[in-house]
């Protein structure tokens, strides 16, 4: 045995140095392999992965598969890297005994943390880490193949490390989801500034705010629908009805709730150059009325309209009056933004005075204030700027009368029908309004 052991150690000291250094070599870069991959691998966007399988690439297909159990994925990858750094050991200490004998032993030891720090550990994961699909994805071929070969050791491994854990009392179940709340998908959508059009990511995070909104915040309230009133003189509701821009047109009897319906405009028209349009004509071409709960999330509303094969309806409350009126173009336009060509339209809420002060109407809601001017007043409770005003000062103020609400200064400009009808709001002198919306009307 003895005379077998030193035939071994004598064939060993007759290998040359420069194979062992290429050896050394060759197993610092597989090493580095290992490394680099498994950063590669755990740093990839699972979004673009699925993209890439999607479209068949070889790859990403093969990532996706490994990564659908990343606890064996790490198993084979550990199994590997450490197999190798233990090789990388052995050969290390044997380089240095041959060079330098016992010293060489210690000085190897030194060298090579260093070298499995720098080549092997650090440089290559910050390459993955900065670089993750040119790394793992070619990788991805080697381990397919790879897992195959080394499945019951991988399997053995795995069972064992899940044991350790029971053994902890911790679990080994997976808690994460690659599914995005709606609030992760908000912060996604900002970080994609460059990628896509402003304009289409402000669009996406409008759909995003519509579960957080409701009929409420954009109904037009029941005081300022335009409508017909069959009580009203016949000479006078013809006159109304030329003026009216409107395409569909709400119809009652003495107020708002006793709504017959609404009439379409194009059914009515004809009717007017026929000398056949009465009171009775105008009930009969009348559609019922269309009625929303009010709290009813946009989300939810436009879903109804589609469904109902609608496009306007009246919000009631639980005694079922009648609040306002939304338009499915109202939701569009908490979307894409302002894009209606009603006249009405043509009345600004916002007229910016020669101080940068702002005039704004009393029924302005408050999360137009804010969207237009990008500031933030208390958007809970009342929804309109007057609304807020009387709460806020729990009487009803007289012009010329100052409040400050949120850090922000208003003076009551004028007052009417126990309204506030117009309020003159100030901003910081280092308020910057860079929002398009915003680009607003100046005064006179």
């Amino acid at each position: 045995m003895l005379a077998q052991s030193s035939g071994q150690a004598r064939q060993l000291n007759e290998i040359p140095l420069y194979w062992l250094f290429i050896a050394f070599v060759a197993l610092i870069l597989l090493s580095a392999f290992f490394s680099s991959s498994e950063t590669g691998l755990m740093s990839l966007n699972r979004y673009r992965l699925k993209h890439l399988a999607d479209k068949s690439h070889g790859g990403a297909m093969r990532a996706v598969k490994l990564l659908q159990r990343p606890d064996k994925l790490i198993t084979l990858i550990l199994l590997g890297n450490n197999f190798v750094n233990v090789l990388i050991t052995q050969l290390a200490t044997y380089i240095g005994y041959r060079l330098y004998g016992e010293a060489g032993i210690a000085l190897a030891a030194g060298l090579l943390t260093l070298i499995l720090l720098l080549f092997a550990e650090v440089t290559p994961k910050t390459l993955a880490a900065t670089n993750p699909e040119k790394i793992a994805l070619p990788a991805a071929y080697v381990y397919q193949p790879l897992a195959k070969i080394l499945m019951p050791l991988v399997v053995i491994i795995d069972w064992l490390a899940k044991g350790v854990l029971k053994l902890f009392l911790l679990s080994n179940k997976k808690t994460t989801s690659d599914a995005l709340t709606s609030e992760e998908l908000r912060v996604a959508v900002n970080e994609t500034s460059g990628l896509i059009p402003d304009s289409h990511r402000d669009m996406m995070l409008s759909i995003l705010d519509l579960e957080k909104v409701t009929v409420d915040d954009i109904m037009v309230p029941r005081n300022e629908i335009l409508g017909i009133d069959l009580e009203d003189d016949w000479h006078e509701t013809l006159k109304l009805i030329t003026n009216l821009s409107y395409t569909r047109i709400p119809i009652y009897s003495g107020n708002i709730d006793n709504l017959i319906g609404v009439a379409l405009m194009r059914k009515i028209l004809p009717l007017l150059l026929n000398d056949d349009f009465t009171p009775e004509t105008l009930v009969d071409l009348t559609r019922e009325g269309y009625f929303i709960p009010e709290g009813t999330p946009l989300t939810t509303q436009l879903l109804n309209f589609r469904k109902n094969k609608r496009r306007v309806g009246f919000v009631v409350d639980e005694y079922g009056d009648i609040q306002g009126l939304v338009a499915i173009e109202d939701i569009l336009e908490e979307i894409v933004g302002e894009f209606t060509t009603d006249p009405s339209a043509l009345h600004q809420d916002f007229f910016q005075d020669a101080d940068g002060s702002f005039l704004i109407d009393g029924s302005t809601h408050i999360r137009d204030i804010n969207r237009n001017l990008e500031i933030e007043l208390p958007s809970k409770g009342p929804r309109t700027l007057n609304g807020l005003i009387l709460e806020h000062m729990e009487f009803i103020p007289e012009a010329g009368t100052s409040v400050k609400i949120s850090g922000y200064p208003i003076e009551i400009m004028q007052v009417k029908n126990n309204m506030v009808k117009t309020a003159r709001l100030s901003l910081p002198e280092d308020h910057d309004i860079t929002s398009p919306q915003s680009e607003l009307p100046l005064n006179g």
